[in-house]
């Protein structure tokens, strides 16, 4: 049987005249009602009750359409699938990219070392666009307390909670601690990426009833080191990060959130929406291809093992 006939078929079913499902698929009206002729014939039933304004299924065209529509996709399926086989688009934001993201994509590349991979780096926002609108396959991306991401057009898998922690030079006060609250370090400076202060700081501080202070704007992570290394002022630090801190600096937890998770990292994907007409016996899972399954495993992986401990800082 011709795969093209069942394509037509349909169309057919869907439009109810051969002229129509032909203008659909560029074909004459003539050579739509030869191909169902033929289908037809080597099915020996009748297909479809031909009227003068049009055709309905018959019974048996209902059965074949149920089959058609599933043989049908399972193709599409089988044609992306090894369309897209030999690459795989991943986004991250920067600190995943510390040491979350490449363990990852070094336990795919074993799994899959024929597959390549590339890298995007941005913000949250832009790599859910980018996903979005098809950039990217899979995006690395984080949530706060209170902002939520798209969920309409996004799968969000879960990956870590990520706590945020605070750098100080190892000679602060404090640094012998293993962790604190923020109204310990009321009157505090702090070095942020902007000069009013992330939204994140702002909102770690309100929570406590407090306001911090920004003394240096830096968005650089290599500055913002640098500055809180200097003794000129304090920085929150994902846990992703720990192990790529400085050793002359020393990493406390943060206890003032208490249970609440500070920040969530999930692997977004794309969702996709099965055939209205007939949903499809196979692996049809939202998050699409088998290699953003098995990247998405990877990731899980990598975030159970843990984040690498910072170094220890000087003399100890």
């Amino acid at each position: 049987m011709d795969v093209a006939w069942l394509e037509v078929f349909t169309e057919v079913a869907a439009r109810k005249t051969f002229t129509a499902a032909g203008e659909a698929l560029g074909y004459t009206q003539s050579a739509v009602s030869r191909q169902m002729a033929s289908l037809e014939s080597e099915l020996g039933v009748a297909l479809f009750e031909r009227h003068a304004r049009g055709v309905e299924l018959t019974e048996e065209g209902r059965r074949l359409l149920r089959h058609a529509v599933v043989v049908l996709d399972r193709l599409a399926a089988a044609r992306h699938d090894l369309r897209e086989a030999g690459r795989l688009r991943v986004g991250a934001f920067d600190t995943a990219g510390a040491d979350l993201v490449p363990r990852a994509v070094a336990a795919f590349r074993k799994l899959r070392p024929g597959v390549t991979v590339s890298l995007v780096e941005k913000t949250t926002g832009p790599l859910l666009a980018g996903l979005g609108a098809g950039e990217v396959d899979l995006a690395v991306v984080s949530a706060y307390p209170g902002r939520p991401l798209e969920q309409d057009r996004f799968v969000l898998h879960h990956l870590m909670d990520d706590p945020l922690l605070v750098a100080m030079p190892a000679g602060h006060r404090l640094a012998g601690r293993s962790g604190l609250r923020l109204a310990e370090l009321a009157g505090e400076p702090w070095i942020e990426g902007f000069p009013g202060g992330s939204q994140t700081l702002i909102d770690v501080h309100r929570r406590a009833g407090l306001l911090p202070r920004i003394d240096f704007a830096a968005r650089e992570w290599t500055a913002k080191q640098g500055f809180v290394a200097a003794g000129l002022g304090l920085a929150l630090v994902p846990s992703l990060a720990a192990g790529a801190i400085r050793p002359d600096l020393t990493l406390l937890t943060l206890v003032t959130l208490e249970d609440e998770p500070v920040r969530t990292v999930y692997a977004a994907t794309r969702k996709e929406n099965p055939p209205p007409r007939s949903p499809p016996p196979y692996d049809s899972a939202p998050h699409g291809s088998s290699l953003c399954r098995e990247l998405i495993d990877c990731l899980r992986a990598s975030a159970a093992a843990g984040t690498p401990p910072p170094p220890p800082p000087p003399g100890r």
